[in-house]
């Protein structure tokens, strides 16, 4: 297991916590950013379905993300790319 294994399952359960989501995936991206000056330090991808994203613009999704992983992003997670979807966006 990675060292990252760890902060990926937090994200998932803080994100399941606050966007109680249908669909989630938090993948470690670490390994591709070798020769990046934090290397393997938090890099994360996060695909997420959520009614909470309804008829929001996407920097409103992104903040409600933000916000729920408003502690790992100050001390774990170096990086995080996203895709937030409601699920009329995902089922399509």
């Amino acid at each position: 297991m990675s060292a990252s294994a760890p902060t990926a399952r937090r994200i998932e359960q803080l994100l399941q916590q606050q966007l109680v989501p249908t669909h989630i995936e938090v993948r470690d991206e670490g390994a591709a950013h070798i020769g990046h000056a934090a290397a393997g330090q938090g890099h994360f991808r996060v695909r997420i379905v959520s009614t909470r994203f309804v008829g929001l613009k996407l920097l409103q999704r992104h903040r409600l993300v933000n916000e729920a992983l408003s502690s790992l992003l100050a001390t774990e997670v170096h990086a995080l790319a996203m895709e937030t979807l409601t699920p009329e966006e995902f089922s399509k």
